[in-house]
Order: structure tokens, then C-alpha cells, then sequence
């Protein structure tokens, strides 16, 4: 709403008098809201904002733009900015009272920018768009995107606001690579295997999380030495059997630091350093007939 006052003068031969102030008051008649379909994001994942608007006047609001910010932010004193979300080409759809529209007109991807939007009197609108994250968007746990809409039109007396907050997923994101040394090792020798586990995530994968490790050696090992982030491991940590090679992690004994992320403050690009924890498994080839016994022993 918007108040606003009057008053009037009149004059006669140069004496001016004013009249009492009259004061109204101008109701806003379209009312907006906007929502995103899924309120988390990770790196380059896909994301479907709403903006719904509402005319409760008995006027058509005709020439409706809506211009959307895509999470603009400010990244450093001198007023450099960076835009979190990009625009989905082609993604944008229009419904009108519920009923689907032509492709509504995108004139700008940047910020994105809908014209030509009609909302009938007593009636709404619905603008629907896809956006992917990018590089700019913030990774840490606490941190968030927030993407907002301006509607302006004929008949609308001052723009109209409306927001959504995104966050990112708060959850450990693993990868594993594994490595073998000596690459060449003859029978009953000795060999290693190296695990790099990553988390690419804003959270630990903690006891909690229940992370089991697990692999099948073949060959199988003997003898086997077990170290996690330099400690060494017992069969308190983990299971395995020299008969079918399967070593398999107790739950909750592997856990990963959070990532860490840093953003350049000229770019306004996020990277990532990833949590690390390193497992390390070594142990003696069995032999063909020495894991044949061993298997018959396991079957007994």
C-alpha cells in the first residue's frame, strides 16, 4: 500500500489560500511469490524456481515484466559482482489462470528478464524456469543463494519484490581412488594397496554416517598390515578372509573431513579442497594351491 496527499489553493488578487490536506491511500493490487521447487543445490545441479502472481484488482495488468537476479552478490568493496545461477535456455514457461501459454518472451538471459506477460483482473500468473549452479555459487555449510524477482508493468504502481533462498546440500559427497605398489611383484611377494578417499561435501562423513569400506583381493592377501590417516588397524576395525580376499571395514571406522572452499577474490570463482583420509592395505600373495586350502578350510 502506498498513502499519498492533496491539497489545494486558490488566490485572489495575490492572497493565496490553501485548503485542508486530503489523504488516500492506493492499495497494491498484484501480490507475487516465488519458490524454488528444491531448496538445496550441489555443484552444477539443476534447480526450478516459481513466481506466482496474483491480481486482485478488476483491471487487467498488461506489459508484466519480470526480472530476475539470479542471485546477484556483491564479492568485493569496489562493487564487483557475481551472478550464482544461470538461466536455462528455453526453460521458461508461462501459465495463466492454470492454463499453459505460448513460450513467454526471454529478452535478456542476464539478468533474466520475461516481458509481454498479461495477468488477468481477479486472476494469476504463474512464470516457471529452470537454472543451473555455477561456479560463483557458495559451497559451504551456512552459506546460501538468494534469487530475486522484480515485477513492474502498466498499472503497477511501484515494483514488486519477491525472493527465494536455496541452500547447499549439507551432506558428505565421497569418491575413492585406489593405487598398487609394486605394479610388478612376484609370487608370494609383497604387495600394497593405497585407497584415497575424498569428500567433496560441506559435512564430515562421520562415525555417524555408517562409511563402509569394502574389496575383494585377487589374488588374495596374506599377513595383512592395515593403517587409516597413519594409525594402524585391528580386527576391531575391520573383517576379512584370506579364503575369498573380501575385506570389508566395520561401520563407523572410516570417516572424512569436510571439504574447504576458498573463492578468488577478483573472479568471484569458488574452488574446492577436498576432505582426505587414506587407507592402506598390504599383505603377501597367496599362492593358487595356498588359497585352494585355505577356501576347502572355510568351507569345512
Amino acid at each position: 500500500m502506498a498513502a499519498f496527499y492533496n491539497q489545494a489553493t486558490i488566490s485572489v488578487n495575490g492572497n493565496v489560500t490553501s485548503s485542508n490536506i486530503v489523504a488516500g491511500e492506493i492499495t497494491q493490487v498484484l501480490s507475487a511469490d516465488k519458490n524454488s521447487v528444491i531448496g538445496t543445490y550441489s555443484p552444477e545441479s539443476d534447480t526450478v524456481f516459481t513466481v506466482s502472481m496474483v491480481n486482485s484488482g478488476d483491471t487487467d495488468l498488461t506489459g508484466v515484466t519480470v526480472t530476475d537476479d539470479l542471485g546477484e552478490y556483491t564479492i568485493s568493496e569496489e562493487g564487483a559482482q557475481a551472478v550464482p545461477l544461470t538461466y536455462s535456455e528455453g526453460s521458461a514457461a508461462l501459465y495463466v489462470n492454470g492454463v499453459l501459454q505460448p513460450a513467454p518472451t526471454v529478452s535478456s538471459a542476464q539478468p533474466l528478464t520475461v516481458s509481454g506477460i498479461t495477468i488477468p483482473a481477479g486472476g494469476n500468473a504463474m512464470l516457471v524456469y529452470a537454472a543451473t549452479v555455477n561456479q560463483y555459487a557458495p559451497l559451504g555449510a551456512g552459506e546460501s543463494v538468494t534469487n530475486t524477482a522484480q515485477i513492474t508493468g502498466n498499472g503497477i504502481a511501484s515494483p514488486v519484490l519477491a525472493s527465494a533462498v536455496i541452500t547447499p546440500s549439507s551432506a558428505p559427497d565421497l569418491a575413492i581412488s585406489k593405487s598398487l605398489t609394486p605394479s610388478t611383484v612376484p609370487e608370494n611377494g609383497r604387495l600394497t594397496y593405497t585407497f584415497i578417499i575424498q569428500n567433496y561435501g560441506n559435512t564430515e562423513a562421520s562415525a555417524q554416517d555408517s562409511v563402509i569400506f569394502r574389496d575383494a583381493f585377487s589374488p588374495a592377501l596374506d599377513n595383512i598390515e592395515v593403517t587409516f590417516n597413519g594409525a594402524p588397524w585391528t580386527a576391531a576395525n575391520y573383517t576379512y578372509s584370506s579364503a575369498t580376499g573380501i575385506f570389508q571395514s566395520l561401520p563407523g571406522q572410516v570417516t572424512v573431513p569436510a571439504a574447504e572452499y576458498t573463492q578468488d577474490p577478483d573472479t568471484g570463482v569458488w574452488s574446492t579442497q577436498p576432505g582426505v583420509s587414506t587407507l592402506v592395505i598390504s599383505g603377501n600373495i597367496i599362492s593358487s594351491a595356498a588359497a585352494e586350502r585355505c577356501a576347502q578350510t572355510a568351507r569345512r
